[in-house]
């Protein structure tokens, strides 16, 4: 079926054609006539199935009718700066016959060339909301021309915490908007939205909810922990991959990586959200143009990015919530193209694996090991990345005073915080506070001498009797600062 019998505009197929485009995907092919038709329109599909384009080329095609307006016509909401930059380059490439206007904004950037831009105008306004609110605020957004609201990745909108905002949102649009929400899976809380904001629509789902994408080939290799790069290291060098986009569960974890791939002679960059944006455009242009072969990412980047034709990506590390893995394997099998997904997992990763396999209703086909240079053991009993990803239990014991000596001043000041962080006070202290409370004054000659003595201790690195094991500030600090977090 070519896009013309879809009845797409000439100026649209001339477009597509130039990306070697002939034929809509399934959720294309539903999905445009009803937008063209002027439907609210609830779409699940897969990502990878062309669900930008399903609602870029009739939005682009109802624009050319209509009065035109400085103030935005067409607003696209998403919940990523990737996914902002993604969905403008689509609007550009394929509206480049048709006279229409796109801006995008999202934060992590200036907001004044935002503001001098919106001030020209623009016909199609693709959005994050922290930003989009932030102009509003501020009154230099105006939403009240809006005819057509698109809330892409919803399903990703709702995992972030971004519902109060979507609805503050909505708020500034007019009642009378044809609305168009897409999401990757079809949740019962996305039913539960869709309630709310749609209007009759028409209900597409091209795939059953939650599974990968039939283009992609999975493989998973049982692994140990410490014995995961060598094998990646392997298996880009061995396989010759031009192109990788591989997955952890930190950013520490993506930057660390990133370093020892590239000691492994592997081009490499990490992305994720302590990246500046310029840092993250940066990365990625270099891996879409393969001056470097590997791309470590947070989750950040599983929903979003669209490389066309990437062909390899790896679960460095299995999400904590299931259905993350098939966004995150969605990112190659793309628009009909084929793809490889491998996770490498490791014993603990065992019951992640099986929940996934328990949502895709199908195990994930296990690979036989390849014979590898293997890591040197870890010298502690643990390896590095154990150490550094792993969350102190409240159970372990503090670190000894000693290896870490005060200065005297410092000393002065410890009894006063040690009273208000509950630590346990010197020995005697108690004792002095009883004879003060009972009105006797012997002990105070006898207290101020303990009390030196305690200090010249401190000053040697002892420990004063009965003193309590309590950490230094800079090392608290230090010990929160190692929790993983997922990005």
């Amino acid at each position: 079926m070519p896009f013309a019998s879809l009845g797409l505009i000439p100026e649209l197929t001339r477009a597509l054609a130039d990306r070697g485009y002939t034929a809509p995907t399934p959720v294309q092919a539903r999905v445009i006539p009803e937008i063209l038709a002027g439907r609210d329109v609830l779409a699940g599909a897969q990502t990878g199935t062309g669900k930008t384009a399903g609602f870029t080329l009739p939005l682009l095609q109802r624009l050319q009718s209509g009065t035109p307006s400085k103030a935005p016509r067409v607003l696209i909401l998403v919940p990523t700066r990737e996914l902002a930059t993604q969905v403008n380059e689509s609007v550009s490439s394929y509206g480049k016959y048709l006279r229409h206007r796109s801006l995008v904004i999202f934060g992590g950037v200036s907001i004044n060339p935002q503001i001098d831009a919106l001030r020209r105008g623009a016909d199609i306004l693709v959005a994050t909301p922290g930003r989009l609110l932030d102009h509003a605020q501020q009154r230099t957004v105006d939403l009240s021309r809006v005819e057509i609201f698109v809330l892409d990745e919803a399903d990703r909108m709702l995992d972030m915490g971004f519902i109060a905002d979507i609805r503050r949102v909505i708020k500034l649009l007019p009642r009378q908007r044809q609305n168009l929400l897409f999401s990757a899976t079809y949740s019962d809380d996305i039913r539960g939205l869709a309630q709310s904001l749609l209007q009759n629509p028409a209900e597409i789902e091209v795939a059953r909810r939650n599974t990968a994408v039939d283009t992609v080939e999975q493989r998973a290799y049982s692994v140990a922990k410490d014995q995961k790069r060598a094998l990646l290291s392997h298996l880009i060098h061995d396989g010759d991959w031009s192109q990788v986009l591989v997955f952890t569960r930190t950013k520490h974890g993506a930057n660390r990586l990133a370093k020892q791939l590239q000691q492994d002679g592997i081009e490499a960059a990490a992305i994720h959200g302590n990246k500046s944006q310029n840092a993250r455009t940066a990365a990625l242009t270099d891996f879409k143009n393969y001056r470097i072969r590997a791309l470590v990412a947070t989750e950040v980047a599983s929903r979003g990015l669209d490389i066309k034709e990437l062909p390899h990506v790896v679960n460095y590390e299995l999400p904590n919530v299931p259905e993350d893995y098939v966004h995150r394997i969605g990112r190659t099998g793309r628009a009909g193209a084929t793809g490889l997904a491998v996770s490498l997992v490791s014993p603990d990763e065992s019951g992640l694996l099986k929940d996934i396999e328990r949502m895709l209703r199908k195990p994930v086909p296990k690979a036989a090991l390849p014979t590898f240079k293997a890591a040197p053991p870890p010298a502690r009993g643990e390896s590095r990345d154990e150490r550094d990803e792993r969350e102190p239990s409240s159970q372990q014991r503090q670190p000894r005073r000693e290896q870490r000596p005060q200065s005297a001043q410092g000393q002065q000041a410890r009894p006063q915080h040690q009273q208000q962080s509950g630590a346990p006070r010197p020995a005697g202290e108690g004792r002095r506070r009883r004879r003060k409370r009972n009105g006797g004054g012997g002990g105070g000659q006898q207290a101020q001498q303990t009390h030196q003595s305690q200090q010249q201790r401190h000053s040697h690195g002892q420990r004063p009797q009965g003193h309590g094991q309590a950490r230094p500030a800079q090392q608290r600090h230090q010990r929160g600062s190692n929790r993983s977090r997922t990005v």
